[in-house]
């Protein structure tokens, strides 16, 4: 699954691609880790919100814990109550320069990241949902890894074609759900030494 991705463009690149600018003095970094401030769009506009719908968890003897962000929904579990409400009324865009995931040995993993060719931001399938305790959230749609990928991890984002996003935008959930695939397409692999738990 997704935890840490990057959104490495300038503000007017993004506004032509995304939508309208960010207002002014929006602060929104270019890593996103879970349960920080990310982007995302409607087609319209562009908005920040927190990456991961908060999961409020309970202590051994009752007391409410820390919630949990929870950033990447499987395509398969788009159906259940969890998710149903948000694929079925909310979807949005995220723009994505990269995705990052652990590779290596448990205790010495570093971050491998992953793009599409062509160095250009790309559009993953977001949910969203108004909650009581960050705000507005978005989370990932997660789908079947490519085989470029497949011995790292088992899931990636779903990127979605130019030509497609206003289907998932818009489209009925069936139509929606029909975009939730593999990327088939080669993806850019930039391994590098930086250790995955040194950020966020």
């Amino acid at each position: 699954m997704c935890n840490l991705y990057r959104l490495r463009t300038g503000t007017a690149e993004m506004a032509q691609q995304f939508g309208k600018a960010l207002p002014h003095g929006t602060n929104a970094p270019e890593e996103m880790y879970p349960g920080y401030p990310g982007v995302v769009s409607n087609g319209i506009d562009l908005r920040v919100m927190t990456w991961g719908f908060p999961v409020v968890l309970k202590g051994k003897k009752g007391q409410q814990l820390k919630p949990k962000p929870v950033t990447n929904a499987r395509d398969d579990k788009l159906h259940t109550a969890f998710w149903k409400g948000s694929f079925e009324k909310r979807r949005c865009l995220i723009p994505v320069t990269q995705w990052a995931e652990p590779e290596g040995d448990e205790g010495r993993m570093t971050r491998t990241w992953y793009a599409p060719e062509g160095g250009e931001p790309f559009a993953v399938a977001g949910l969203w949902r108004p909650t009581d305790v960050w705000g507005k959230c978005y989370t990932m749609v997660m789908v079947p890894s490519s085989e470029q990928m497949a011995e790292v991890h088992d899931r990636m984002p779903t990127i979605l074609r130019r030509e497609d996003w206003a289907q998932w935008l818009e489209g009925s959930p069936d139509e929606a759900f029909v975009l939730c695939h593999t990327w088939e397409g080669p993806l850019n692999v930039e391994r590098t030494q930086d250790r995955w738990g040194g950020g966020g």
